[in-house]
């Protein structure tokens, strides 16, 4: 016989972990199975000197702690991992590890799902997939492997002294791409770096972290990317105590930057001619911050320190001015490409059709699918901007469960006898 559960939670990470302590609080039964350990992707799916991106203060459920690092610090990924950890146990998350999910389907003739597991079949009537938003590797097909040089994607990289010896080429200027390339070349190495269309937000301004800037300015709370913006990435660093990315020093230090990559001939990479438009695209992003910052600490007349040197920016390197639009990677010596292009999403364990547009991204409103008792929680933009961050999650997870909590509301209700 099957096992049977009112609510299944699919992953423990972040979105799994809120999940439990949200269901918890409602009083709803359930269990959260995770085919690895407890935040397995902060442990062994980032590169060694990962921190986070946002301080502890900020990226965090109300409540948790931090084992060594102060509310300011920006804590290295293995004290997350174990921050996630101590919340769970601290609130007696139902949490099964080792057990991974093969599919999901409905029940036939009644509500619910029946779930494969390696530990056999579990029925609920309710399902979270907190699966996240970091799944399958996006890795290009552009050059191909008869060139030679070692390809990996950002989620393989782990350090410099993982490389063979030679100069690296790294694709994708987001916050990945952008502190790993930054960490190759203090490590010494020749370092190519293509930059595509990228927010660049100050890491703190006049006293005060970009994380509170976009907080008391609203734009945490922002639902949708604005039109045109879907793929433009935020770049962003907690790297050494939190500084702003600033791709004409890392130029000024050395490393060469090129326009998105769009092909491959003769073992050259073919760049686009864009450069100068996202580095400009980017500074506008920065400037605007520094504005609205400056404008609303006028308004509200909050006592921070003017910043004007923050609004100067250095002079643009030679390799902006006269960008290279065709490179020969045996003649520039690259040996390793890294590919840090971001990820896509994999449902394709759950057998509901209906649930999923033509490009398998899911249906939902907030979480809520169009399927009954199908929700998903830490998908990007889920809610709003702030969806895929700790916090956000957390909130996220909120709506979930008081969307569960309604529906047992209305399948509990028995009409009063006349």
């Amino acid at each position: 016989m099957p096992q049977k559960v009112d609510t299944l939670v699919v992953g423990a990470g972040q979105a799994g972990i809120a999940a439990s302590a949200h269901l918890t609080t409602r009083g709803i039964p359930h269990l959260v199975v995770e085919k690895d350990r407890i935040a397995e992707s902060w442990r062994t799916r980032r590169w060694d000197s990962l921190v986070a991106n946002g301080p502890a203060w900020h990226d965090c459920f109300p409540g948790m702690q931090f084992p060594s690092s102060g509310p300011e610090a920006f804590p290295p990924k293995d004290e997350v991992a174990e921050a996630l950890a101590g919340f769970a146990q601290a609130h007696d998350a139902p949490i099964k590890t080792g057990v991974e999910v093969r599919s999901a389907k409905r029940v036939p003739g009644r509500a619910g799902f029946v779930v494969d597991t390696s530990e056999g079949e579990i029925e609920a009537q309710n399902l979270i997939s907190a699966t996240g938003a970091f799944q399958t590797p996006v890795f290009p097909d552009l050059i191909p492997e008869t060139a030679g040089i070692r390809q990996m994607h950002s989620a393989s990289y782990r350090n410099p002294g993982q490389l063979p010896e030679g100069a690296v080429l790294v694709v994708g200027a987001g916050s990945s791409g952008g502190q790993i390339a930054d960490e190759l070349q203090r490590a010494g190495r020749r370092v190519y770096l293509c930059v595509g269309p990228h927010d660049r937000p100050p890491r703190a301004y006049r006293g005060r972290d970009y994380c509170w800037w976009l907080g008391v300015l609203g734009l945490w709370d922002l639902p949708a990317k604005a039109p045109g913006t879907e793929h433009v990435t935020i770049s962003v660093s907690g790297a050494r105590g939190g500084e702003t990315v600033d791709f004409r020093r890392l130029a000024h230090q050395g490393m060469t930057l090129l326009g998105r990559a769009s092909g491959y001939a003769g073992g050259s990479l073919l760049l686009n001619d864009d450069l100068a438009k996202n580095i400009a695209a980017g500074d506008a992003n920065y400037l605007d911050m520094l504005a609205q910052a400056d404008a609303y600490a006028t308004r509200f007349g909050l006592d921070l320190p003017p910043e004007p040197e923050a609004h100067v920016l250095p002079e643009d390197p030679e390799c902006l001015t006269h960008p290279i639009r065709k490179l020969d990677l045996a003649e520039a010596g690259i040996t390793t490409v890294i590919w840090s292009t971001g990820y896509k999403q994999d449902f394709s364990w759950i057998d509901l059709p209906a649930a999923f547009d033509a490009k398998g991204a899911p249906l939902h409103q907030r979480g809520a699918s169009p399927e009954p008792g199908l929700y998903f929680l830490g998908l990007p933009w889920q809610s709003r901007r702030g969806s895929t961050f700790i916090w956000g999650v957390w909130h996220d997870a909120a709506h979930v469960a008081d969307q569960i909590e309604i529906q047992r509301n209305y399948r509990n209700y028995r009409p009063a006898s006349a």
